[in-house]
């Protein structure tokens, strides 16, 4: 099998109306400056089988183009704030490459089909500290569709990830996102209401 990129994802999301300005990084420890927001314009097609096997499982697999991590992922189950992705090149066509299939085997072999669609128009800021990336910070406006319900859904939302910088130690980490949701609550987000956006995506 293919060797996949593997990477462990620790993110906070928050709910924004259309308007709400972006936060005041200032009071963030360890962020010294914010880079300038990249544009960029992400299109994500996700697979299930018929009965939400791996949804059920807390598993999303995606073809993903646009961006720089664009290629086949597959996220598996939450572990408290952290999720590990799986990576694969975009390859030839829209089929579910054969390594993508093989890694999904330990939750289920049955056939895949479209289960949603995710259009996102997304501006992502480093939040940059003395040694690096302390956390990259995405303005997300998304369009949504639920496949085979055919209901179309739009938000906007706001993620903040941990970077190569970010901090380690358990208390340093809980200090850092206590930060961020303090300056996240007062230009006016709120605590999301949905785990991901497949779950928004599909109404739950």
């Amino acid at each position: 099998m293919t060797e996949p990129q593997r990477t462990v994802e620790v993110e906070r999301t928050y709910d924004v109306d259309a308007d709400t300005p972006l936060p005041d990084w200032s009071g963030v420890p360890g962020v010294l400056e914010v880079g300038a927001g990249e544009r960029r314009a992400l299109d994500a097609r996700y697979l299930d089988t018929a009965d939400a096997a791996l949804a059920r499982a807390g598993v999303a697999v995606r073809r993903r183009t646009g961006g720089p991590d664009e290629g086949w992922h597959v996220k598996g189950p939450r572990d408290g704030d952290a999720r590990i992705e799986l990576g694969w090149p975009l390859g030839e066509n829209e089929e579910p490459p054969s390594a993508v299939r093989e890694a999904l085997t330990r939750w289920t072999s049955e056939p895949l089909l479209p289960f949603a669609r995710i259009e996102n128009s997304r501006t992502a800021y480093q939040l940059r500290g003395a040694e690096g990336v302390v956390a990259e910070f995405v303005d997300d406006r998304v369009r949504a569709t639920d496949v085979r319900g055919g209901v179309e859904r739009s938000w906007r939302e706001w993620e903040v990830e941990l970077g190569p910088a970010g901090p380690t130690d358990p208390a340093a980490r809980t200090a850092f996102f206590a930060a961020v949701e303090r300056a996240v609550h007062a230009a006016g987000g709120r605590a999301a209401s949905s785990d991901s956006k497949l779950a928004r995506a599909l109404g739950h």
